[in-house]
């Protein structure tokens, strides 16, 4: 089991956004999140990277409970949650590198550098400075660095956003080939293409969740 929620309840103050949500998720499974804005997607993808703690309830992560802060953790999730930060000194290449150099050798990793800047479209910008860029070949350029970091586990909030067709045809591309080398990826997603290549679990203002596709899991969400 690579992800499992138990009765997790999880609040902003006195607003709780998660209740007593359990989700169990194998190894090797595509699972979209889909529901409205504000339904809890986002914090849901946040929880399972460790960036929220739970106000009850446990998430563990491979096994063991999740923290963002020890490095068997970074060694097992990836993640795109939030606008990146760049350098910039570094050109779109170098940030795509670095992502390598700091983690050492390419054991567990799926694509080079090189390739995935050619998978993103990069490769004409490749010297480029991050600051240039249009919004969307920084969104690129931010999967790209997420693709190439060695994991297990990819977490990724709305990874269509600024993403032109051909954008959203290399993240599915990607995603498929992800999960069929025996990664698991958990996607918070508007887009219906992304979609329909995973099975979902849908958030909503009902009191429930429910998983739809081969695994037929179950899943239980209450909201305020």
């Amino acid at each position: 089991m690579i992800i499992a929620l138990d009765e997790v309840t999880l609040a902003y103050d006195d607003r709780v956004v998660l209740s007593n949500l359990s989700l169990q998720v194998e190894a090797g499974q595509s699972i979209a999140l889909r529901g409205r804005n504000g339904a809890g997607k986002s914090t849901l993808l946040r929880c399972i990277a460790g960036l929220l703690q739970p106000r009850r309830g446990t998430v563990s992560v491979d096994g063991r409970v999740a923290d963002e802060t020890k490095p068997w953790f970074r060694r097992v999730v990836a993640a795109l949650l939030d606008d990146a930060a760049w350098y910039p000194s570094l050109t779109v290449a170098e940030h795509v590198d670095l992502i390598r150099v700091v983690n050492g050798p390419a054991a567990g990793s799926w694509w080079s550098p090189g390739d995935l800047t050619e998978r993103f479209g990069l490769a004409a910008i490749a010297h480029d400075s991050p600051a240039r860029l249009s919004s969307g070949q920084r969104q690129r350029l931010a999967l790209a660095m997420t693709f190439a970091r060695p994991s297990k586990l990819l977490l990724l909030d709305e990874p269509e956003r600024h993403l032109d067709p051909a954008g959203r045809a290399a993240v599915t591309d990607l995603v498929a080939e992800y999960v069929g080398g025996g990664g698991t990826v958990l996607t918070a997603t508007h887009d219906s293409g992304l979609a329909d290549a995973c099975e979902v679990v849908t958030l909503d203002d009902a009191g429930s969740a429910a998983t739809v596709g081969a695994a037929g899991s179950r899943t239980r969400r209450e909201r305020r």
